[in-house]
């Protein structure tokens, strides 16, 4: 990490670290992984256990949008702020130390949930607090670093698969059938991002975003299925059963390599 950056980093770990019931502090997203560029935003997580005040953070005076406890809809992402810190785009994530050790519980038991969250098609699946303690650089506490539970990798592709089925399933009669263009290719998508977090969970790989969860997976096929479509029923049942057969085949591929 260049010095300026990493001096950019102990300025605002130093400020979060400082707020009320914060015990940790991590820095996630490409920026921990090594694949940002030159203009990818810096995502923070604050773990808090018990209390936590937003206004504490507002309080710090960095520009931005500074969300309440559950203002993003509750659920795992239960807000969190949009920031500008020295000419810097940065967001940071409130996460409650109290349900992440719940959903790691159930990740090692094979359990989650799929909540809707904007910008993920396939809504978000409540690991995602576990893939980011595995992803994620630690900057201040102690946080646990999971690696990819077994029963995890065998349940959540089914589960997935199962999803993704139901809304090809669903496409084809409500829409497909019906000439409905832009919904049945909405529907595939959706489908194709369900599929895609199927396979992916099968090789024990952790999704915290869906950016390039199509072409991780292996699925970016799924454009040729989608190019070219036109409102007639005939040409839009052909693309879900197209569609269903590529996704089929590599959960069931996945998921088999996996076992």
């Amino acid at each position: 990490m260049p010095s300026e950056d990493h001096t950019f980093v102990e300025h605002v770990t130093h400020h979060l670290a400082r707020l009320n019931g914060v015990t940790a502090v991590s820095l996630g997203g490409s920026r921990a992984t090594g694949t940002h560029t030159a203009t990818s935003d810096w995502d923070f997580a604050v773990y808090y256990r018990h209390r936590f005040d937003p206004a504490e953070l507002r309080a710090i005076g960095w520009p931005g949008e500074v969300s309440g406890i559950g203002e993003w809809g509750g659920g795992v992402f239960n807000g969190g702020a949009w920031l500008t810190i020295d000419g810097r785009k940065v967001d940071v994530h409130y996460r409650d130390l109290d349900d992440v050790e719940f959903r790691l519980a159930e990740a090692e038991k094979g359990r989650f949930d799929v909540e809707q969250l904007m910008f993920h098609l396939a809504g978000v699946p409540t690991y995602i607090v576990v893939a980011e303690l595995a992803c994620n650089e630690v900057l201040h506490g102690d946080l646990p670093k999971p690696g990819y539970p077994e029963a995890l990798r065998d349940n959540a592709p089914l589960q997935w698969w199962a999803q993704a089925r139901l809304t090809l399933d669903y496409a084809r009669a409500a829409h497909a059938e019906r000439g409905h263009l832009t919904d049945t290719a909405g529907a595939i998508a959706v489908a194709a991002t369900q599929a895609a977090h199927g396979v992916l969970a099968a090789r024990s790989t952790w999704v915290t975003n869906e950016k390039r969860i199509l072409h991780d997976a292996g699925l970016r096929g799924i454009d040729s299925i989608l190019t070219g479509l036109d409102t007639e029923p005939a040409t839009l049942m052909a693309a879900v059963d197209a569609a269903s057969q590529l996704l089929e085949t590599a959960v069931t591929e996945a998921h088999g390599t996996a076992a």
